[in-house]
């Protein structure tokens, strides 16, 4: 089978090629940077451009895109031109390839203010049915990509699946107060819990999503490690969270003092990752509690595929503050 994969340089397109170049596949590597994984160097704002990088081509897996990163370094109309006219243009030529499974990725950004309750509100609880609400460009053109996707399944059929990833990127945090207070891997894994997945478990969710597409025909994921957190605990998450994660997982308090490490005094909301569980038979592996586990053995809690792909960063210049510029900094 022959695989588009778009964003071939980047840390997810990247690791699904790696993990896909030992396979029977046939594999495409598309990006604007020239890599080892990118065997075709463009930009997929060009129609003329992709059509020639479809031409025989199977499934998509679309991973590139312009980040929450570049929100303070460009312009709006470059986020329209990747992220909506990039992906419109895949699409179609997907349709005119004869593509089996189209495969979008997509982020849990594009929930946006949904992701934060009012003063006094429990934390949300956040399935594939809140509705977004983009508070940024970055934002409000996934989104735009999403119903193109679902457009081109009711219009013409094609298998369209939208995986909505939480965090898995290894740069520090984009927030002072988290920096200041947190050492990195600290502020990382307490994210599991709640926010964060691991490299290896979004390429392997990509890879059922490839394969289930067809069967499926369209539908949207939430990509996060599996949380310990009941819909019970949303009251108390919000601004007693060491009390509900002592509950929920027996001794990690033991495993953070011997690190001198803290649990987030509040979490505002959680990611629950039920329906790619279940319509998937996606079974990601690096949760908490592996983690945990793996801090007490002192092991490295990132999987084998993220510790190789590593920090790819997304500029590249080095900024003052933080990993990079924020809106309207």
């Amino acid at each position: 089978m022959k695989i588009l994969v778009t964003g071939s340089a980047g840390h997810l397109g990247e690791a699904i090629i790696r993990t896909l170049q030992d396979s029977d596949h046939t594999v495409v590597g598309l990006d604007i940077l020239r890599s080892e994984y990118t065997s075709r160097v463009g930009t997929i704002a060009d129609r003329t451009f992709v059509k020639s990088c479809i031409a025989g081509v199977e499934v998509v897996l679309h991973t590139a895109t312009l980040h929450k990163p570049h929100v303070g370094t460009h312009r709006k109309q470059d986020f329209v031109d990747t992220n909506i006219t990039g992906t419109l243009n895949l699409l179609e030529e997907a349709v005119m390839a004869g593509v089996s499974s189209f495969v979008f990725t997509s982020t849990t950004s594009t929930f946006g203010d949904a992701l934060v309750p009012s003063r006094g509100e429990p934390a949300a609880w956040i399935t594939e049915d809140v509705a977004p609400i983009p508070k940024n460009i970055y934002g409000v053109t996934k989104i735009a990509a999403e119903d193109l996707c679902a457009l081109f399944y009711r219009n013409h059929r094609l298998p369209c699946l939208v995986l909505r990833t939480s965090r898995f990127f290894p740069e520090e945090d984009d927030r002072k107060e988290v920096r200041q207070h947190y050492e990195d891997a600290n502020a990382k894994v307490n994210e599991f819990l709640y926010r964060r997945v691991d490299l290896a478990d979004v390429v392997s969710a990509h890879l059922a999503a490839m394969e289930k597409a067809p069967s499926i025909g369209w539908g949207k994921y939430i990509i996060s490690a599996t949380t310990p957190f009941e819909r019970e605990d949303l009251a108390e998450l919000r601004t007693q969270a060491p009390g509900v994660l002592r509950r929920r997982v027996a001794g990690y308090e033991a495993e953070y003092a011997r690190r001198g490490w803290k649990m987030f005094p509040g979490i505002d909301r959680v990611y629950v990752n039920d329906r790619a569980r279940n319509e998937l038979g996606w079974t990601p592996r690096y949760d908490f509690g592996h983690v945990l586990s793996s801090l007490r053995t002192g092991e490295d809690f990132r999987s084998p595929l993220a510790r190789m792909i590593g920090a790819k960063g997304y500029h590249d210049a080095t900024f003052a503050e933080g990993p990079y510029p924020l809106e309207g900094a």
